[in-house]
């Protein structure tokens, strides 16, 4: 097995992100440290070190979908001694986030020690729909909402096509439903900030074929292979 997909599998971090590790003299196989791709390791022969860490590949791979509250990092640690999200899930095996929701927006998240798993469902190849639940300030003209869905230019680049439904004007505020195929850093409040309507409020509600379902902030339940499997087939 390729050094940067045994370090994926075992759940560190991404492949992508193991290889940039190796490039950057962090791991260490058999007592030598590794800095070239193409390098074979034997799982349960070779010893890999990541950071002074011994790895392992996990027996059993776990996915946690979590009801993120508000007021937490999406991270497994925090040096400021905020809440983190792996804080509501058991402590072994250990999981790491799959993408992130910023701090103040809660919602479904997706957690595991399956690297090539997030891997895959976080590169913008894959084009994996999540849906977010938005209140804005004010009352965004019909005009501004085809802005959304026709694409907002962030950092030089427009964002692709969303789609824009559910929409219910309140007394001083707007609420409505925005589905969105990439996962921008704060996107979809960049967005909203650049038709001058700044999110008040933002749940994501659905990825891919998931949703909340009954479950409340801070609790979570585990995927079923079958939801596994239409993640990856992109259903």
């Amino acid at each position: 097995m390729r050094l940067q997909k045994y370090i994926a599998s075992a759940g560190v971090t991404s492949r992508r992100k193991a290889e940039q590790w190796i490039m950057d003299g962090r791991v260490i196989v058999n007592g030598e440290v590794v800095t070239e791709m193409g390098i074979q390791v034997t799982p349960g022969e070779d010893h890999v070190v990541v950071d002074g860490r011994a790895v392992t590949l996990q027996e059993e791979y776990v996915y946690y979908l979590l009801y993120k509250p508000i007021h937490v990092i999406t991270s497994v640690s925090d040096p400021h001694g905020r809440r983190v999200v792996t804080e509501f899930l058991p402590k072994e095996p250990r999981v790491y986030p799959v993408g992130r929701l910023d701090f103040m927006t809660s919602g479904l998240l997706l957690l595991t020690n399956d690297g090539e798993f997030t891997n895959y469902m976080i590169h913008p190849r894959h084009e994996v729909n999540k849906t977010y639940q938005v209140l804005v300030k004010g009352r965004p003209s019909s005009e501004a909402l085809d802005r959304l869905r026709n694409g907002i230019e962030l950092d030089g680049r427009k964002t692709k096509a969303a789609l824009v439904d559910n929409e219910v004007p309140l007394r001083n505020d707007f609420q409505f439903q925005i589905t969105i195929q990439e996962g921008r850093n704060r996107q979809v409040r960049r967005m909203c900030d650049a038709i001058d309507h700044p999110a008040i409020e933002l749940k994501r509600i659905q990825m891919g074929s998931l949703g909340l379902g009954g479950l409340k902030p801070g609790e979570y339940r585990v995927l079923t292979k079958n939801e596994i499997e239409a993640l990856q087939a992109g259903r």
